[in-house]
């Protein structure tokens, strides 16, 4: 889908990838969210092109990353070590879905993707993964919350502190979300 995006990318809006690439790094802008409202409110982007291309200029994307940097691992040090034998759990069941299930790896959590993002999985405490899941529409509950302020990629969050929590319940949320990705 990222190769597709790239190569679409000078058909959409002009001029080549690289030039895009190159246009933010010389801008003088750091943050993420500068370089995509640069390119949304400047070069008429989406979002998600916009976001691409910020993440290719600042190195930040997941496949820049993992050439260095063992994401995952990363995330799940410095104290977060015991929650990665949930993480693991969590993410054997998601395979399950479907063969078209990609787990990808960014700095401080890991998107779960079909055709779309259909949930996240973030080790936000030493004690506590969240799980963000996509069921726009669906009314919040005590467990499943909205997601507020956590990640705007996703409309629900569901935290868990250990494997028990991963029950019947929370993955038919992401089976549903996966379902509609």
């Amino acid at each position: 889908m990222v190769e597709t995006m790239i190569t679409s990318i000078e058909e959409k809006y002009g001029k080549p990838f690289q030039h895009w690439i190159d246009l933010l790094r010389s801008s003088g802008l750091e943050k993420h969210g500068q370089m995509i409202n640069l390119l949304k409110k400047e070069h008429g982007f989406t979002h998600g092109f916009a976001n691409l291309v910020a993440h290719k200029a600042r190195e930040s994307d997941s496949a820049s990353k993992a050439q260095t940097v063992d994401l995952v691992a990363s995330q799940y040090s410095k104290g977060k070590e015991a929650l990665r034998p949930i993480y693991d759990s969590l993410i054997k069941q998601v395979l399950t879905f479907g063969s078209d299930v990609e787990i990808a790896p960014k700095n401080t959590y890991v998107s779960l993707r079909r055709n779309k993002q259909f949930g996240l999985v973030q080790p936000s405490t030493k004690s506590r993964l969240d799980v963000g899941i996509n069921l726009k529409g669906k009314q919040p509950t005590e467990r499943l919350e909205a997601s507020g302020s956590f990640n705007a990629m996703v409309s629900h969050r569901v935290r868990i502190s250990n494997s028990s929590e991963i029950d019947k319940e929370l993955i038919a949320w992401l089976k549903e979300s996966y379902q509609n990705a």
